[in-house]
């Protein structure tokens, strides 16, 4: 039997916008910063950059101990200050705005979960919280994901279980982490990821894009369903 599905959580970077981050210059600026403090260990080189952060300020704790938490705040601001400089050259992918308020015209909730800062995420979609009802950026979660507290907390947003939900995202970690709070889960292929990635992250669906996905919600009954949510 179908289940009803409630809400449509999405990524921000990459499956609703493009913020033109260039992530390694990013992380290269993350461990110039940490040579400040230390120097970094090698194996931090190929982290992602919110947990190169982590691990630097953990790093530093234990070699130039009292020092670690201005790392941390520094590197924070330095990155929320690089997307938030992306955002200003970035743009909606076309059919965004079109497709949450149709989503919203059909009674299905949608949230926001990104490992973006709020600042970069206004600044490219400054009207983001009238087609949404709810927007987790890192800053609104103490473990963001794959940690799967980020999707939690939005789906408590949106007064949701997970079995009802769907998570829509361009990156493997989206996949994984909607699959570990037991939502339906939906590849995007308009931003990190290909095909055979997604699939090997377990996607249930991949589509082109994500406002792609009105196409797949038959219309005129109570309880949207996508077409294979099972």
């Amino acid at each position: 039997m179908m289940r009803p599905l409630k809400a449509i959580l999405f990524d921000f970077d990459g499956t609703l916008a493009k913020l033109n981050i260039d992530f390694l210059q990013m992380r290269r600026a993350v461990l110039d910063l940490m040579g400040d403090y230390c120097s970094p260990q090698d194996d931090m080189k190929n982290l992602y950059v919110l947990e190169m952060i982590e691990a630097g300020r953990n790093f530093i704790s234990r070699n130039n101990s009292g020092r670690e938490n201005d790392f941390f705040n520094r590197a924070y601001e330095l990155i929320s200050h690089m997307e938030t400089e992306g955002s200003e050259e970035g743009e909606l992918f076309a059919g965004t705005e079109d497709m949450l308020h149709e989503l919203r015209s059909r009674h299905i909730k949608t949230g926001i979960v990104t490992r973006n800062c709020m600042s970069a995420v206004k600044q490219l979609f400054p009207d983001i919280d009238s087609h949404c009802d709810t927007v987790i950026t890192r800053e609104f979660t103490i473990r963001v994901k794959p940690h799967p507290d980020h999707l939690l907390a939005a789906l408590d947003a949106l007064d949701t279980d997970a079995k009802f939900a769907a998570m829509v995202g361009d990156h493997p970690m989206d996949i994984t982490v909607g699959k570990d709070v037991g939502a339906y889960t939906i590849g995007v292929l308009t931003g990190y990821s290909g095909v055979a990635s997604l699939r090997e992250a377990g996607a249930d669906l991949i589509i082109e894009r994500a406002a792609d996905i009105t196409r797949l919600i038959p219309e005129g009954f109570k309880g949207p369903r996508i077409r294979g949510f099972e």
